[in-house]
């Protein structure tokens, strides 16, 4: 598990890591949603944060580098967005507020912070909220494009369905899950990575 100073590290360049457009697979899973309250949690340098509060959701961005939110705050601001950002640890971070739409991208940890981590996002959710959780395919390190080289911080989506449902939440429901071929950019032209989605929602 890499702790906040490697992430602050990696987010230190004036550049973002990984640009500032919102996540290719984000617009898609949210299109059709009410608008409401969103929670990124996980948000690195807060990217589908701002992009949710472009269109309208009251969003929240939580992540544990210091230096990925204050790029994040500067991203929000540079396209005129207000995003509040918490400075904690996805890992063990609880609230009572609840949340109508909570996003998880790449969480990098191992399988027991992993598990509280998806737990409490789905614990996080209001009556109807969604809850859409992407991340690096374990099939990916073998057939894949990139990501992580540690089976530790991977993960498929049979085991996000299991994390989820770790929350025990009686009235959770799982949409869908399973691989997702993700197109990236490469100096050589284009490759595929091979990630893990789910999407799952509480009963209103």
């Amino acid at each position: 598990m890499s702790g906040s100073g490697h992430w602050d590290e990696r987010y230190s360049a004036e550049e973002y890591v990984w640009k500032t457009d919102p996540h290719q697979f984000l617009a898609s899973e949210v299109e059709g949603l009410a608008i409401g309250r969103s929670l990124d949690l996980a948000t690195g340098e807060g990217r589908n944060a701002v992009w949710l509060a472009t269109q309208g959701w009251q969003s929240t961005g939580l992540d544990f580098s210091a230096v990925g939110l204050a790029k994040g705050a500067k991203l929000a601001e540079s396209v005129g967005v207000t995003v509040e950002w918490i400075h904690a640890d996805a890992t063990v971070w609880t609230t009572a507020d609840k949340f109508d739409l909570c996003v998880v991208f790449y969480l990098q940890v191992p399988q027991a912070q992993r598990t509280a981590a998806f737990a409490a996002a789905a614990q996080c959710l209001a009556p109807g909220g969604t809850v859409l959780v992407v991340g690096h395919d374990r099939a990916n390190l073998r057939d894949g494009y990139g990501g992580p080289q540690d089976t530790n911080v991977l993960y498929s989506a049979d085991e996000v369905q299991q994390d989820l449902l770790a929350s025990e939440l009686p009235d959770l429901v799982i949409d869908h899950a399973g691989q997702k071929l993700r197109s990236v950019e490469t100096a050589d032209g284009g490759a595929v990575a091979i990630d893990c989605l789910v999407r799952a929602h509480r009963a209103a």
